[in-house]
């Protein structure tokens, strides 16, 4: 067994992040080189940690209506157990941990987002184990088995263009984490402080992490900043393109749309569904959660839709290479080209259709186990492309999903599958498609680090079903003891995502769905395609939060501030801004890290929030100091990017 000793101390080389082609591109462990990694340890640490993010996170996404990526802990909580513990010291066997790891958190993010629907219909019989269990499983093969066609596209001929944020950092990590040295101490630097800023926000609670500012005169519209360290590091290492995009389409929402909807609503003396309120006594959040995201999955599926076309001929590429690589297996690959045939996508794909079709706890017909197979593949290329924009933390599946069921829940009506029967089938189908691009998010975020650290891409593809398949019956569990103890729908566990799908498949069940908004959203997409602005970005910030997209652009304008600074000398330029990166990876991770102690207090009942009732969280000063601690966090963020190290 070879080894690296002449990459000791080495860091990512400037090639990591593009200037060129893919094909050109030499990884951290060059192809020629062997280490230790696909191992039994490895698989079972990694299986181990899905089950933990899953559990985390099932809660969390519940409780909260998102998801705590998982790549990027996983990388650091891999590193420290495989060299700490069983002393093992090789980066590949550390990155197959993280992708089998990173697992966890996508699957539970698609079940919270759809199954609690069948509970809020009264249909709770229907909510089994079982149901759960299989769409994780045939969902999370989809989601597996469709990125791989995609694969060389994504990571090889988009190199430098699809920026893989967390997929970039998690490279960082366990490039730092294996060598310790400078780099080590930077990103432990920003962990430090991105989970001591968690801590004393989101479990203390001596600040609210969602501060709010309501613009009275202008039709009590909303503006804040979620101030999450972990926010502002994506937005540093996506940079200022991607983090003004998404924060244009939430200014269309909240600044153009929202108050629009306000003033030409006052008038009204009766609600306009889906609301259930009159739209004067509605504040902004309440419009937007009513509204705005029927517009903003309609522009999610117009980008989708876009996306797909221009990846067209290169993913029928894909597919030519891979069926003329069937018939050329005497030719020799290297070790970091090698994908799991093509033959088993095609044949996987068609065992989901049958046993999806032929599962009687499912009660899918053929009908709909063909929809779930041709949306989970339509899902899985824009989930798949979506994160090498914003990554995993920004991806927004519940869009995607809300879009399958639009029309996978019209063609069952069309079908003649109405009523409970219809809501359950389509709901089931959701949630497969859910998981699926969940799951093809997550898998090319981990292929783009395996492809940057110089892993096996087909150890990739195949063991990270090994954590869904281990994860799966967990998250199920998890899922039934939380409504068992709490009930969806109630204070405790909202499940907002859940809530919202429900009344997609029960409004157009029923024919009350605003397809207004919908179209409206699609035309919004399509506009921008026409001006040139990417629609998925545009898109993704036209469906979240404005404050998600206002902390992302936060870290986006501090990358721009230190390429400014250094405009003049190009090497130092990107050797400030990788340092950057590295500090940015930092804080995602101790924010990721933190919230998951969090949540696992919060699973256990235990209270730690003492300082929630302090007057920083009460005045009317409370929001202004929320945005000062968080401005704190970027200029630690700016200060360690830009100051010397000492030799």
């Amino acid at each position: 067994m070879a080894k690296v000793k002449e990459s000791d101390k080495r860091k990512l080389s400037h090639e990591a992040y593009g200037g060129v082609h893919g094909s050109e591109y030499i990884p951290f462990i060059p192809a020629d080189k062997v280490l230790p990694e696909l191992t039994a340890v490895a698989v079972i640490v990694g299986s181990l940690f899905a089950i933990l993010f899953a559990a985390a996170n099932a809660y969390l996404g519940l409780k909260a209506g998102m998801t705590i990526s998982a790549a990027i802990p996983a990388a650091v909580l891999a590193t420290a157990l495989l060299k700490g513990v069983f002393k093992r010291d090789s980066i590949l066997e550390s990155n197959l941990v993280m992708a089998i790891a990173a697992t966890g958190e996508s699957l539970a993010g698609g079940i919270i987002f759809t199954l609690p629907a069948i509970v809020l219909w009264g249909l709770k019989d229907e909510f089994t184990l079982t149901r759960i269990v299989f769409v994780i499983l045939i969902g999370g093969l989809l989601g597996a088995l469709f990125v791989i066609p995609l694969r060389r596209y994504l990571t090889v001929e988009e190199h430098g263009k699809l920026i893989y944020p967390e997929g970039m950092a998690a490279a960082e990590v366990l490039v730092t984490s294996n060598q310790g040295g400078t780099g080590f101490m930077t990103v432990l630097s920003g962990m430090i402080v991105g989970g001591i800023y968690k801590l004393l926000s989101g479990g203390f609670g001596m600040w609210s992490e969602n501060p709010s500012w309501v613009i009275k005169r202008f039709e009590s519209t909303e503006v804040g900043v979620n101030v999450l360290a972990s926010l502002m590091g994506v937005g540093f290492i996506v940079g200022l393109d991607v983090a003004m995009y998404m924060l244009a389409g939430s200014v269309l929402a909240w600044l153009g749309l929202i108050p629009l909807i306000k003033f030409f609503g006052a008038g009204l003396t009766t609600p306009v569904y889906p609301a259930t309120d009159l739209i004067r006594d509605m504040s902004a959040g309440a419009i937007w959660s009513k509204y705005i995201r029927y517009i903003g999955a309609g522009g999610v599926l117009a980008g989708g839709f876009i996306s797909l076309i221009k990846a067209l001929p290169t993913i029928i590429k894909a597919f030519r290479e891979s069926i003329v690589g069937l018939g050329m297996k005497g030719k020799e690959l290297k070790r970091t080209d090698v994908d799991v045939s093509l033959t088993w996508v095609i044949f996987g794909a068609a065992f989901v259709f049958f046993v999806a079709w032929l599962m009687p706890s499912l009660g899918v017909t053929a009908l709909g186990s063909l929809m779930a197979v041709l949306f989970a593949f339509f899902f899985a290329v824009v989930s798949a492309r979506i994160t090498g924009l914003v990554g995993v933390s920004n991806n927004p599946i519940s869009g995607m999903t809300i879009a399958t069921l639009l029309i996978v829940t019209s063609v069952l009506k069309l079908a003649g599958v109405v009523g409970n029967e219809g809501m359950i089938i389509a709901i089931t189908i959701g949630g497969i498609v859910c998981v699926a691009a969940a799951i093809a998010g997550a898998n090319a975020q981990s292929l783009k680090t395996t492809f940057i650290i110089g892993g096996t891409p087909k150890y990739i593809e195949i063991f990270t079903y090994v954590g869904i398949a281990v994860a799966s019956i967990f998250a199920g569990l998890v899922l039934i003891l939380l409504n068992n103890a709490y009930g969806f729908g109630t204070k405790d566990i909202p499940a907002p995502q859940a809530t919202i799908m429900s009344m997609v498949v029960k409004g157009i069940m029923t024919g009350d769905l605003p397809w207004t908004f919908i179209i409206a959203g699609i035309f919004m997409g399509i506009m921008a395609e026409m001006m040139h602005v990417p629609v998925l970005p545009f898109a993704i910030g036209l469906y979240l939060p404005f404050e998600l997209s206002a902390a992302i652009a936060v870290g986006g304008i501090i990358r721009w501030i230190v390429d400014q600074q250094y405009r003049k000398d190009e090497q130092l330029r990107k050797e400030k801004v990788e340092k950057g990166i590295l500090v940015a990876s930092g804080l995602v991770a101790g924010d990721a890290l933190m919230g998951l102690v969090i949540a696992i207090f919060a699973g256990a009942k235990i209270s730690i929030d003492f300082a929630s009732n302090w007057a920083t969280n009460t005045s009317s000063f409370a929001p202004w100091f929320s945005l000062l601690m968080f401005l704190l966090v970027g200029l630690f963020l700016y200060y360690y990017t830009v100051k010397n190290d000492k030799k």
